[in-house]
C-alpha cells in the first residue's frame, strides 16, 4: 500500500488499474471509506469484488499503474482467512486467540518478571477489557448458533461449516479498526445471518462486506460501494439507495443525451444550410467546430442476466403431491433427528423452512426427496411424482474433467442432436465458448446454474431448493425469484435470503426441538422471535454469577392485590401512551422516506440533489430505525407492567 489514509479516512483507493492476464478488471477505479462507515461493495459475479479484498489486504500485489490503495495509520485490519483447523483446540480458546494482542500479553503476563513491564502489561489488558473477554467471545459465538456446551468442544469435533463460523466468530471478536467480511452469510443460517446484521449496525469500527444478501445490505450499511464497468462509485445509503441513485443517474444521462441529439441536429442544419453561403461561411465553419468538440454523452450497457426457467410438469397430479405421517427421520438409531412428523405438499405450495442449523432442516428435505429413508412412518406420494432437488454438496457431485456440454449431453436423449445440446446449454446462460469449460473451471455460481438447468430438464413436480443463492449475485437471486414464481409445481426452501424466502414463500416450516410443524406466522414474525431469543441468550451468557436460591414470594391479601393491580395499570396507561407516541413517529418518519423515494424516482435531479435526497433518507432511515427499537421496548414494557 506505501502511502497512509488521512485520520478520518480509513481506507482510501486512488486511480486503481488492474488486470488478471488479459482481463481488466479495474481502470482508474477511485473511492474514500471514512472511519465508521459499515460499507456493503455491491457487483456482478467475475466483476472483481474478491479481488479487491485481496488487495487491500495485500495478498496480491503489482497493480498496473501508480493507482494506490491506502490504509489510517497504524489501523488494524481484519478478514477471515481460511477455516479453523481441525484441532484439539476448543472453539472458545480458538476465538480468544484470534485477539492477538490480547493473546499474546495474557502470556507474557505468566512470565514477565520486570515489575514495571508488569505494570505496563496489566494497564494495556484493562484498556483493551481483556478480562471481559470470555463473556464477549461467548457472546459472538452464541450469536452465530454455537450452544454453551459447544464452546468448550476441540474445533475437530465440528464440520468445515461450522469451522468457518468459527473463524468468522474469531474475526468478529477480535474487533480490527476494518473489518473485511467476504460473502459471510454463506455459512450461516437465517438465525445467524439475522445476528450478524444486527452485530454489523453496532460495530464500533469501519466494515467492507461483500454480500449478495439484499435485505442484509439494506438493514445494516451506511453506504454502498458498487464495482460496475471497472470503476467504483460510493453512496449513502442501502442497496436499494443505490439502485435508485443508478435509475435516476441513468435516466439524466438519457435526458442529456436526448437533448444532445437535439442540438446537434440543429446546428447540423445551419452548417448544411449555409456552408456554402460566403456572407455565412464563418458562422458555418464555427457551428462546425462545435460539432467536433461535442462529445457523446455514453449511457453505460446494463449487464444481462440470464433467467432461470423451470417448465411446467406435463402430467398434473391432484393434490396432495406428497405426505409425511408420523415420520421419524435421521441416520440410524442413535442419530434420529425428528419425531413424530406429518406434513403435506400441495401442487401451488410455497414453502420456506425456518429453524437453526442443526435442527433438521437438511434431514427434512432429503427425507422428502427420498435421498434419506425414514426411519418410522409413511411417505405418501403418487409413483409418478418427479422431484427435483439441489444442495450445495452436489456442486462437488459434477464429474471432473467433463464439460458444460457433457453434463447437458448425459441428460438428454442420444439421439439428440449437437446443436439443441448447445441450445439448451445456452438457455442455461452458457455461452458457445462457456459449453466447452470443464467444470472445475466453473465458477460458483456457473455450478449452480449449470445443477438447476439440469433439474429442470426433469420438468419436477417439486422443486426442493437447499440454499441455492450461496454463490448468485444479486440479479441472479431476482431472476430465481422471478423463475420460482412462474413455475407451475410446488416450491421447498431453505435459504438464508430473506429477500428470495419473502419473494417466494407464503407458508414457513419450522424445525425446532426434534419437531417440523407448520408456523403460524411470517418470515418478520420469525425474524423478531429469532431476535428476542438472541437477546436473552445474550443476557444470560453474561449472567454467569451463582444465584441464591430463591426464597418463597410472600402471599399478598386481597387489599395488597387491589393496590398491586392499581399500580400496575397506572403504570401501563403511561407506557401505552409511550408506545403509542413511537408509533405515530415512526408513520411519520416513513412518510417521509416515501416521499423522498418518489422524488427519487422523478428524472432530471442534479448529481447533487440525488446525494442530498440520499443522505436525508439514510438519515431519515436511521431515525426510523432507532424509533422502532423505541416502540418495541415501549411495548414489551407495558405488556410486563400490565402483568406484574
Amino acid at each position: 500500500m506505501g502511502l497512509i489514509a488521512k485520520p478520518h479516512e480509513m481506507l482510501t483507493i486512488s486511480n486503481l488499474d488492474y488486470r488478471i492476464e488479459a482481463r481488466l478488471l479495474f481502470e482508474g477505479a477511485s473511492a474514500q471509506i471514512a472511519s465508521g462507515w459499515k460499507v456493503g461493495l455491491v457487483g456482478r459475479n467475475g466483476t472483481g469484488k474478491s479481488t479487491l479484498l485481496k488487495l487491500i489486504r495485500e495478498e496480491i500485489t503489482h497493480p498496473t499503474n501508480d493507482g494506490s490503495i491506502r490504509l489510517n495509520q497504524g489501523a488494524k485490519l481484519g478478514w477471515v482467512a481460511q477455516e479453523v483447523a481441525p484441532t484439539d483446540e476448543t472453539i472458545m480458546e480458538v476465538v480468544l486467540a484470534a485477539d492477538t494482542e490480547r493473546h499474546a500479553l495474557m502470556q507474557e503476563a505468566d512470565t514477565a518478571e520486570d515489575p514495571m513491564r508488569i505494570a505496563d502489561i496489566h494497564t494495556r489488558l484493562v484498556d483493551i477489557d481483556a478480562w471481559s473477554a470470555d463473556s464477549r467471545a461467548a457472546e459472538v459465538l452464541m450469536g452465530l448458533g454455537f450452544t454453551q456446551a459447544d464452546l468448550d468442544r476441540p474445533t475437530r469435533e465440528f464440520s468445515g461449516g461450522w469451522r468457518m463460523r468459527a473463524a468468522i466468530a474469531g474475526v468478529l471478536f477480535s474487533q480490527p479498526d476494518l473489518l473485511l467480511l467476504d460473502e459471510p452469510t454463506n455459512y450461516l443460517d437465517l438465525e445467524g445471518a439475522a445476528w450478524l446484521e444486527g452485530y454489523i449496525r453496532k460495530y464500533p469500527h469501519t466494515v467492507l462486506i461483500v454480500s449478495h444478501d439484499r435485505e442484509m445490505l439494506n438493514r445494516c450499511v451506511t453506504h454502498t460501494m458498487a464495482l460496475e464497468h471497472k470503476k467504483l462509485t460510493i453512496v449513502p445509503g442501502g442497496y436499494d439507495a443505490w439502485l435508485r441513485l443508478r435509475a435516476a443517474k441513468y435516466a439524466q444521462l438519457e435526458s442529456q443525451r436526448a437533448k444532445q441529439e437535439v442540438d446537434k441536429a440543429h446546428l447540423q442544419a445551419f452548417v448544411d444550410r449555409f456552408r456554402a453561403k460566403a456572407s455565412k461561411a464563418r458562422q458555418a465553419q464555427s457551428r462546425v467546430k462545435m460539432l467536433e468538440k461535442m462529445q457523446d454523452i455514453s449511457i453505460p450497457m446494463a449487464e444481462r442476466t440470464v433467467p432461470f426457467h423451470f417448465p411446467e410438469p406435463g402430467d398434473k397430479m391432484a393434490p396432495p403431491l406428497l405426505e409425511l405421517r408420523g415420520a421419524e427421520l435421521g441416520y440410524g438409531t442413535d442419530a434420529s433427528i425428528l419425531r413424530g412428523v406429518t406434513l403435506r405438499l400441495d401442487p401451488d405450495d410455497r414453502i420456506a423452512i425456518v429453524g437453526t442449523n442443526g435442527q433438521g432442516k437438511t434431514t427434512l428435505v432429503k427425507s422428502i426427496a427420498e435421498r434419506l429413508p425414514l426411519m418410522d412412518g409413511a411417505r405418501v406420494t403418487h409413483s409418478k411424482v418427479r422431484i427435483g432437488y439441489f444442495s450445495q454438496d452436489q456442486l462437488d457431485e459434477l464429474t471432473p474433467g467433463e464439460t458444460v456440454l457433457d453434463h447437458v449431453r448425459h441428460a438428454m436423449p442420444k439421439e439428440t442432436p449437437i446443436a439443441k445440446q448447445r441450445s439448451t446449454a445456452s438457455q442455461m446462460g452458457f455461452s458457445h465458448e462457456k459449453v466447452e469449460t470443464k467444470v472445475e473451471k466453473l465458477s460458483g455460481g456457473e455450478k449452480v446454474r449449470l445443477l438447476l438447468g439440469l433439474m429442470a430438464m426433469e420438468k419436477p413436480h417439486i422443486l426442493i431448493l437447499d440454499e441455492p443463492t450461496s454463490h448468485l449475485d444479486i440479479d441472479s437471486r431476482e431472476a430465481l425469484i422471478y423463475a420460482l414464481n412462474d413455475f407451475k409445481g410446488a416450491v421447498l426452501l431453505i435459504t438464508h435470503d430473506i429477500f428470495l424466502a419473502e419473494g417466494t414463500a407464503d407458508q414457513l416450516w419450522l424445525v425446532k426441538d426434534g419437531k417440523a410443524d407448520v408456523y403460524d406466522g411470517d418470515l418478520q414474525d420469525y425474524r423478531a422471535l429469532v431476535l428476542q431469543a438472541d437477546r436473552n441468550k445474550s443476557d444470560n451468557s453474561q449472567k454467569k454469577t451463582k444465584s441464591e436460591p430463591a426464597e418463597p414470594a410472600p402471599k399478598l391479601n386481597k387489599a395488597d392485590q387491589r393496590q398491586k393491580s392499581s399500580e400496575s395499570r397506572k403504570a401501563a396507561s403511561g407506557l401505552k401512551r409511550k408506545a403509542d407516541d413511537a408509533e405515530k413517529r415512526l408513520e411519520k418518519i416513513n412518510a417521509k422516506i416515501g416521499a423522498i423515494d418518489t422524488d427519487l424516482s422523478r428524472p432530471g435531479h442534479s448529481s447533487e440533489k440525488i446525494q442530498d435526497l440520499l443522505r436525508q433518507r439514510a438519515d431519515l432511515a436511521a431515525e426510523a430505525e432507532s424509533t422502532e427499537i423505541d416502540w418495541l421496548q415501549a411495548i414489551e414494557d407495558y405488556e410486563t407492567a400490565l402483568n406484574a
